[in-house]
This record gives C-alpha cells, structure tokens and sequence, in this order.
C-alpha cells in the first residue's frame, strides 16, 4: 500500500490538474483491477471536485489474454452497441476522461498477433469519434500510472515484492513531482511554465525539418507540416478548460508532415505495447513511409503495429526531451510509454493531434489530411532519444540551426 498522504496529492493533482474537473460533469475513469487504491482515491477526489458522477470502465490484462487463447475471434471482434452507446453518452455530455495504466509487462506473450490485430481493428473502428475527440481535445482527458507486483518486480529483480512495489511508487511520485512538503499542483504550474517556454522558442524559429543523429545508428530528417505547432505541457480543451494530457509530461511535440521522413531510426528502450515487449529494433523510412524493419524482439508484434492500417507505417507526432531531465535522470527502464516517452526523444506510428497544426481542432479530419496529416486508427509511440542525440533544424531559407547537442536542448 503506497504512502496515503502521497496517494491522496496524486489523485488530486491528476482531477485538479490533470482532467481539472468542473463541478457538475461527467467523469469516465477507464482503469484496471491493478490500481483499485489509486482508482477509489481518484474517484473520491473527482466527488471533491464537484463531479456529477464518475462512471468506472475496468480492465484486466490477464483476462484479456484469456480471451485471446480462448475465444473464438469473431465473438472478441463483436463491439455490443451498449458500449458504443455509452461512449456516445459521455462524448455528447463533454465528460472528462481519467485513463489509470498498470502494466503487467509481458501480458500479452504467446499470443497470436493476427488474432488480436483483427479485434483491435474491428474494435476501435465503431468507437473512432470517441478516439477523434480525445485527440482533438474536445473534452479534458489525462492519464496517470499505479505500481504493481508484477511491474514492480519486473523493474527491481532480485528485490523482495512488497520493497519493488513501494520502490515503482517512490518513482512515479518523484516523476510526476509529488511530494509530502509541497503542493503538486503548484509544482505544476511552475512546471508548465518551463515546458510552454520551449514550446515558444520552437514555435518562434519554424522550422521546415530537424534532422537527428546519433552514434547508434539514427540519421533520420523529419520534415514538419506546414503551420505546425509545438505543444506540451497544459492545454486548454475544445470546452474551455485549461487540463494536462500526461502526468508526467516532459515533452514539446509537433506534427511532421506525412510524406516528409527519410532515413534511419533506432530505438532506443524497448517499446511494450498491448502486453508485448518488443526491443532492439529500427525502421527505416522513405517518403515518410517505413520502407524497412527489423527487430531482435518480437518483430512480429512490430509487423503488428505497422500493418494495422495503410497509414500505422507513417508518423503523427516527432517529441524532444532533453536527456537530462527528471525521469531519464532516474536510470529505470519503466517499460511503459507515459514514463519511457518522457525520458527519452520519441516519435509516435500512426495518427497525429490536430492541435498540433494551425486551426486543427476546427478542421474537418479530411481537410487535414489534404495538407499532409496522418489518420490512422493507431498512436504507438516509441523512443529513439540518446544522451549524444544531436538535432539541427533547417529554417524555410535554408539557415540550419543548433537544436540539441548532446542529448539536450541547447537553441
């Protein structure tokens, strides 16, 4: 059981600064049966806020592999209208969106990647609007972690499991700055303040590509969508409400232009997606599209990702982190993208955020796309970034300027 203090200035900071919840709506907490202390306490806290009413969505992955082995495909592909009605329901009230992840790495080992990449497929596609308004920020939306035996053993080997659960928890408060002596949402503010200053500084210089290098292999231009904007940190929803997506969060991200990414890109952390570490792996890209591959772990969940749809084999989204920052500086493998991302440079397969485009959350999906923007039913982000990452951008007139340099920002 994790430090109560703690876990109570965690919830709160995810319903006040995280969603920030309005009195009277809706929240939806979509989570699993690995996290019940942080699920009640965030549910207590968004009653605090004022919230009409917190609808609970559970998961459980190990359920879900049974399913997997067990059942007969057609019968998982099966969307119940019941549940798309639901996610109507709370779109077409405006709820906040409260997402609590819990890995249990290697969940999903064993199983048969075409089986579950046709459910995905067939499950995703009746909910898209619910996926089209979280990502185009029509509604606040946010998500936060919780320790586990199983994650947390996995983390610390050799470590007695209840001393590896409270040392995964001592981590995820030191990385989203909760503390017992200072208030987390005023650390927020400070914090928000620093990641919108290079949001303003990228923003300012408007680059046409960046171009990345590394000694490990990554030679890779990524060319950015015209009128591209540099978020990270706070947003302010489609409603109004100012909100955090991530906690933690230690990026400025844009949206790279579809058909602009050439070269090269090594990974380097191994990626867990849908319960399947992949590791030690690279693409290469031409026109934007990955042309070539390979992976010393698990290339067949790989192949997964990039063949879900045509446009899994572009990107949406290229993020800078400085390799000094808080999560990289605690050396731990998270072995889950909302910590390993904010450690490390990364990019996302798949769909970008309209936000990040000029005008983006007030334009038609298929107007976007005309200008070089990525739809696509994934968003699998991965990291790339090393502590000799060096990063040149190229200005319109063709002026280059120093990005990063060493692993860190430096214009």
């Amino acid at each position: 059981m994790p430090n109560q203090l703690l876990l109570e200035k965690y919830a709160r900071l995810a319903v006040r600064t995280g969603a920030n919840v309005q009195k009277g709506q809706h929240v939806v907490l979509r989570t699993t049966t690995e996290a019940v202390e942080l699920t009640r306490e965030v549910a207590k806290q968004a009653y605090i806020a004022g919230a009409k009413k917190v609808h609970i969505i559970w998961s459980d992955e190990r359920i879900s592999k049974f399913s997997y082995d067990y059942a007969d495909v057609e019968a998982l592909k099966e969307m119940p209208q019941h549940s798309i009605d639901q996610y109507k329901y709370f779109v077409d009230n405006n709820a906040a969106f409260i997402s609590i992840v819990s890995p249990v790495p290697n969940a999903m080992a064993g199983v048969d990647s075409k089986k579950m990449q046709e459910v995905q497929m067939a499950t995703m596609k009746p909910i898209q609007f619910f996926r089209e308004h979280t990502m185009g920020n029509k509604s606040q939306w946010t998500i936060v972690a919780a320790s586990n035996p199983t994650w947390a053993t996995k983390l610390f080997p050799g470590v007695e499991t209840q001393e590896a659960v409270e040392k995964l928890w001592d981590a995820i408060f030191k990385a989203v700055r909760v503390d017992e002596t200072t208030d987390p949402v005023e650390n927020w503010v400070k914090h928000n303040e620093y990641l919108h200053t290079n949001n303003q500084k990228l923003n300012a210089a408007n680059f046409k590509s960046l171009h990345f290098t590394n000694s490990l292999g990554t030679d890779l231009i990524v060319e950015l969508i015209e009128d591209h904007i540099w978020a990270g940190g706070s947003e302010t929803a489609g409603n109004g409400v100012v909100f955090n997506p991530n906690i933690p969060t230690e990026e400025s991200f844009t949206m790279p232009y579809k058909f602009g990414t050439q070269g090269k890109v090594v990974a380097t952390k191994p990626l867990n997606n849908q319960g399947r570490i992949i590791d030690k792996f690279w693409l290469e890209f031409k026109d934007g599209k990955v042309v070539n591959y390979d992976a010393l772990v698990d290339k067949d969940a790989l192949r997964s990702i990039l063949e879900l749809d045509e446009n899994s084999k572009y990107i949406g989204e290229i993020a800078l982190i400085s390799h000094n920052s808080p999560i990289s500086n605690m050396d731990i493998l998270f072995l889950n993208t909302l910590y390993d991302e904010n450690a490390s440079c990364h990019m996302a397969l798949g769909r970008a955020y309209p936000m990040n485009i000029k005008n983006g959350n007030q334009t038609p999906i298929k107007e976007l796309e005309k200008k070089g923007y990525n739809n696509s039913l994934n968003h699998v982000d991965f990291m790339f970034g090393s502590a000799d990452m060096k990063i040149v951008g190229t200005k319109h007139d063709g002026t280059e300027v120093l990005v990063f340099e060493n692993g860190n920002f430096v214009i």
